[in-house]
C-alpha cells in the first residue's frame, strides 16, 4: 500500500480472453506485447567481435566512439572520461571506419533524428 487513505470508488473490469464477440483475442496482446520489447542493446564489444569475425582485425573502442561522433550517433558519457588526454587521439584508417560504419548498420544504429523523443 502506497497509501493510507481510504479510495473513493471502486470500478470493477472483467475482460475475457479467447475468440468469439466481447473477447480479446490473445494472438493481439501477443503481437502487441512484441512491439513494446525493448531491443538488446548493442556494446562495443558485440561490434568489435563482429568486425573481428568478418574482416579480420581488431579495432579500438576509441576507433568505433570516433566513427560514430562523425555519423551523428547517440553516445553516453563515459564514467571515466578524462579532461585532457595524455596523447592525442589516433584517427582509424580507412578500411577501419568502413568496417566500423558497416557493423553499425548491421546492428541497426541509426542516427539521431531516427530516434523518437519519449
Amino acid at each position: 500500500m502506497l497509501s493510507h487513505k481510504k479510495t473513493d470508488s471502486v470500478i470493477n473490469v472483467k475482460v475475457e480472453f479467447g475468440e468469439g464477440e466481447g473477447k480479446v483475442p490473445l494472438d493481439n496482446i501477443a503481437k502487441r506485447a512484441e512491439a513494446y520489447k525493448p531491443k538488446e542493446r548493442v556494446t562495443y564489444k558485440m561490434i568489435k567481435e563482429y568486425i573481428e569475425a568478418k574482416y579480420g582485425f581488431k579495432v579500438h573502442t576509441a576507433y568505433i566512439a570516433k566513427v560514430k561522433r562523425e555519423l551523428g550517433l547517440p553516445m553516453h558519457d563515459a564514467p571515466n572520461a578524462v579532461e585532457e588526454l595524455k596523447q592525442p587521439r589516433k584517427h582509424p584508417t580507412a578500411e577501419k571506419a568502413e568496417a566500423i560504419k558497416d557493423a553499425l548498420k548491421y546492428f541497426g544504429i541509426t542516427k539521431r533524428s531516427d530516434y523518437k523523443r519519449r
